[in-house]
C-alpha cells in the first residue's frame, strides 16, 4: 500500500505534474493516457524502451529511459504515480520521497480515479478480466453510452490502444487487478467477480486471503450497485459469505447479486439469473442462446473460441445490460469480437501453419486455453509456453506439469520476471524435467533462434503453432510471421 490519502489528489490544479514510474507497463501506459486526457501534465520513466514508450512520446507524454533520482529533481512533478511492480527501493520512489513529494501506488490511483465517475464498472476475477471489460465496454459504445474504458491490453477498436476517451465523468468501465490488493481502492456501482483462483500466492500465501481480498473489493459497490457472480464457481460461496459478514457489521445492505452460468442440470429448480443453453461448436466457435431472467434473450455466435468465452460473454451481457444495453446490441458486438492483444490473437502463418499468441501464464488459463485451441480446425498444435515469474511456478510447479504433460509437443524457454531479485530454485528446465519424467513430450530452449530452428524443421501446412504467456514469448509469434525466411 502507499502512504498516501485520497485528499493529496483533490487538492490538485487541472494543470499540476503527474511523474508515472515504470510507465511502460500496459497498465500504467494506458493511465498514463487517461490522466493526461483529464488535462493533468504527464512524464515518466521505465527501465526498457517499447512500442508502449514509444507510443506515450508520439502522443505527448516524455518518457525517460532509465530510472535515476535525477530524473525526480529535474520532473520536481506534484505527484508520483508508481505501479506495483516498482521495488520500494526504487531510486526514483525513494528520492521522491526524501523532496516530500506525494507517492501513490497505481491501484490508489486509479481507484481515486472511480470516484470521479458516477457510474462504475470495475471487472475482477484471476481470469477473463481483459477479454470481459473489452467485450461490455464494445457492447456499451455500441449502445451510444460513450464510456471511459482502461483495459490491460492493447485494443484495435481503440486504435491499439489500452484506453477509450468517453464522456468525461459519466460512466468508466475498467479491469480490477487483485495482485497486491490493488482493487480494494476501486469503488464500483457495477461489480464483477469472473471467478476466483489460487494467483499471486506468493503476495496472498493463502487461497483464504485471495478470497476474502474479492469479498473486501466486492464490498466496494456502492449501495444499490450491483455484484455479478458464477452461479457456482469455486470460492464464490465462501466470498458471498464474507462479503455477507461485513455488510451484516456495517449495517448496510447486500449489493444486488446477480448470477451468470451454464444452465443447471435438468430437475434442478434454481438456475442462473442469465445462462446459455443449445451450446453447440461451428468450426470451434461457440454458437449458443442466452436465457436472461427465465427468458430468451438472444442468441449469440461468438467469435473467438472456448467455453471460459461463453463465460465471459454472459458476465459481459449482464454487466452492459445493468448500465442499459439491450440484447440485439449484444449479439451484434459479440458476433464481430476479435479478442484484445494476445487474447488468443491469430497473428499471421508461418510455413501455411496458423500463429496464434495467448498470454495465458496460469495452469488453469493455460488449461482452457489449449482445450479452446482444440476445438479449432487444425492437424497438429505445437506449442512454445513461457511461465510467468518465479514465485508462480513455485507455488504451482505441479499443476503446470499437469497442464503440460498431455501436449504431444511443447517448448518452453525461461522463465520470465521484471519483479523479482530471486529465482526461488525455478527454472523451465525443472518444468521441462518434470513432465518428461511423468511421460510428456517437453523440450528447453534458450530463446528465439532454438525455437524457429524446431519449428521450421516440424511444422506443416495446417499445424497450429501456440506461443502462451507474456508478451516477451509472444513476440515470438510475431516475429515469426514478420520475418519466416531470416536466420535464426
Amino acid at each position: 500500500m502507499s502512504i498516501f490519502h485520497h485528499s493529496v489528489l483533490s487538492k490538485l490544479k487541472p494543470d499540476a505534474s503527474l511523474y508515472f514510474v515504470g510507465i511502460g507497463g500496459i497498465s500504467m501506459c494506458g493511465l498514463a493516457e487517461l490522466t493526461k486526457a483529464q488535462g493533468y501534465n504527464i512524464s515518466g520513466s521505465d527501465l526498457h524502451a517499447s512500442e508502449h514508450t514509444e507510443h506515450l512520446q508520439q502522443i505527448g507524454i516524455p518518457v525517460k529511459i532509465g530510472q535515476t533520482a535525477a530524473n525526480i529533481e529535474q520532473a520536481r512533478p506534484d505527484l508520483l504515480v508508481y505501479s506495483a511492480a516498482v521495488p520500494l527501493d526504487n531510486p526514483e520512489l525513494l528520492r521522491a520521497r526524501e523532496l516530500g513529494i506525494p507517492c501513490a501506488e497505481r491501484g490508489d490511483f486509479l481507484g481515486w480515479l472511480t470516484r470521479e465517475f458516477n457510474r462504475v464498472i470495475n471487472i475482477a476475477g484471476t481470469h477473463g478480466k481483459t477479454t470481459t471489460t473489452a467485450m461490455t465496454s464494445l457492447i456499451l459504445l455500441e449502445n451510444g453510452c460513450e464510456p471511459t474504458v482502461h483495459l490491460g491490453a492493447q485494443f484495435a477498436p481503440f486504435g491499439d490502444s489500452t484506453v477509450h476517451l468517453g464522456k468525461a465523468s459519466d460512466l468508466l468501465v475498467s479491469e480490477a487487478c487483485e495482485y497486491k490488493r490493488s482493487f480494494l481502492h476501486f469503488v464500483s456501482t457495477t461489480a464483477v467477480i469472473l471467478n476466483i483462483d489460487g494467483d499471486h500466492l506468493d503476495y496472498f500465501g493463502t487461497i483464504d486471503n485471495v478470497i476474502q481480498a474479492f469479498a473486501v473489493f466486492a464490498d466496494q459497490t456502492r449501495d444499490g450497485g450491483d455484484l455479478i457472480v458464477p452461479f457456482n464457481g469455486p470460492h464464490m460461496d465462501q466470498m458471498l459469505q464474507q462479503l455477507q459478514d461485513i455488510r451484516r457489521q456495517e449495517g448496510r445492505p447486500l449489493p444486488r447479486i446477480y448470477t451468470f452460468g451454464g444452465k443447471a442440470p435438468g430437475g434442478q429448480a434454481a438456475q442462473p439469473d442469465i445462462y446459455y443453453d443449445n451450446l453447440i461448436y461451428v468450426k470451434g466457435l461457440p454458437h449458443y442462446d442466452v436465457i436472461k431472467d427465465g427468458q430468451f434473450f438472444a442468441h449469440i455466435e461468438l467469435n473467438v473460441p472456448g467455453l471460459h468465452n461463453v463465460m465471459n460473454s454472459l458476465a459481459a451481457i449482464a454487466a452492459a445490460a445493468a448500465n442499459g444495453a439491450d440484447a440485439a446490441i449484444c449479439a451484434k458486438v459479440l458476433a464481430e469480437y476479435q479478442g484484445a492483444e494476445g487474447r488468443f490473437t491469430h497473428k499471421g502463418n508461418y510455413k501455411g501453419a496458423a500463429v496464434i499468441t495467448d498470454y495465458a501464464h496460469h495452469p488453469t488459463a493455460a488449461r482452457v486455453t489449449l482445450e479452446a485451441a482444440s476445438r479449432v480446425p487444425h492437424h497438429k498444435l505445437w506449442v512454445v509456453f513461457q511461465p510467468l515469474t518465479y514465485g508462480r511456478v513455485k507455488v504451482l510447479f505441479d499443476d503446470f506439469v499437469s497442464v503440460l504433460k498431455p501436449l504431444a509437443d511443447v517448448s518452453l524457454v525461461e522463465i520470465y520476471s521484471d519483479r523479482e531479485k530471486e529465482t526461488l530454485g525455478m527454472s523451465s528446465r525443472l518444468l521441462v524435467q518434470a513432465i518428461n519424467a511423468a511421460g510428456g513430450h517437453a523440450r528447453f530452449y534458450d530463446g528465439y533462434p532454438e525455437v524457429h530452428e524446431h519449428l521450421k524443421a516440424v511444422v506443416k501446412p495446417d499445424d497450429m503453432i501456440l506461443f502462451l504467456g507474456p508478451e516477451d514469448v509472444r513476440a515470438y509469434g510475431d516475429r515469426l510471421v514478420r520475418e519466416p525466411e531470416a536466420q535464426s
